[in-house]
């Protein structure tokens, strides 16, 4: 008999409580050159909210299963892939609309997508840091390669990506220079940003410029970041947006100061995690999770995600919110 597991299906685009069920389909069977990993733990990401929604919909076919983090354990392994075996504790980025996702209780992947986990990490932590780490990797390393001693504005600070980001632009030796609100200033502070601005209280733009300039603005929230980066650049600036944006650029400006701006749809790979590995190792990054919740509240976790009520006054969290699959 085909052995089942249990998934949470995006069944319907719109509202959390009503876009997800949970159900039992057959568990997979890696194939050539894949593993089949056994989920102890995944995250819900902005980029889940958004699938929900319907905001790529021709990407997607209901009902599916969404979510790309995982942190696991090898169960087993399929023709030619040898680098990892039964037992092996691993994690990685899923292909994004590419498969099956991971709100599931097993998941099948190319192993050269995968990397072993940080022994100094638990599932959990692992699994809210392999998105945004690999986003953040890509952002500040590969693309606007950014330098000791330069200034690298973070928007959005404390959140899932904020939060990795100001802790590798710290490790990285540059001086960094976050947007959050004034009750997680001393939160951002920590992580080790050098200077926080409550975007809430105005406009920051005179700000940075009083400071010199940010030679790099991650662009992590959208709306008009993009618009304003042009007056906050230093000349030869890089901007580097994670955000789908509809709204009007400044691109005259930012021709005067001879910006070079990245747009970024991150993509997995094992190198990425491995030098995030390093520094977790050295004690350099951390990931931070503000909540864990089991497969079954999926829907609160996205509402959580999203800033809303769960019915006990909170607020969305800190950091990332974490799956973990044994709760």
């Amino acid at each position: 008999m085909t052995s089942l597991m249990h998934v949470m299906q995006l069944v319907d685009f719109g509202d959390p409580d009503t876009a997800f069920t949970l159900t039992e389909v057959p568990r997979p069977t890696p194939g050539p050159g894949q593993i089949l990993v056994r989920v102890e733990a995944t995250s819900v990401n902005p980029l889940d909210l958004q699938t929900r929604r319907g905001d790529y919909r021709d990407q997607v076919t209901l009902p599916t299963v969404i979510g790309n983090d995982v942190s696991g354990v090898v169960v087993e392994t399929g023709p030619g892939a040898d680098d990892f075996q039964s037992g092996d504790e691993v994690w990685y980025l899923a292909p994004i609309f590419a498969g099956q996702g991971t709100y599931a209780e097993y998941h099948v992947v190319d192993q050269t997508l995968v990397a072993r986990k940080p022994a100094g990490l638990t599932h959990v932590e692992a699994a809210g840091l392999a998105l945004v780490g690999v986003t953040v990797w890509e952002a500040l390393v590969e693309r606007t390669r950014l330098q000791v001693g330069e200034r690298v504005l973070v928007h959005g600070g404390a959140g899932g990506v904020g939060s990795a980001a100001i802790q590798l632009a710290s490790a990285l030796g540059a001086e960094v220079v976050t947007t959050a609100r004034a009750r997680d200033h001393e939160f951002v502070t920590q992580l080790g940003a050098d200077h926080t601005i409550d975007f809430s209280a105005g406009d920051y733009t005179p700000q940075i410029r009083a400071m010199g300039g940010a030679d790099v603005v991650l662009d992590t929230v959208g709306r008009d970041t993009l618009t304003r980066s042009p007056d906050i650049l230093a000349d030869r600036g890089r901007v580097v947006s994670i955000v789908d944006t509809t709204e009007p650029q400044n691109l005259l400006a930012a021709w005067d100061t001879n910006a070079t701006y990245h747009f970024l749809f991150v993509s997995p790979g094992r190198a990425k995690l491995q030098a995030l590995g390093r520094l977790v190792d050295q004690g350099r990054i951390r990931p931070v999770i503000g909540a864990a919740l089991p497969l079954a509240d999926i829907a609160q976790a996205h509402t959580l995600l999203e800033g809303g009520s769960t019915g006990e006054g909170r607020r969305r969290p800190r950091g990332k919110i974490a799956i973990a699959l044994n709760l």
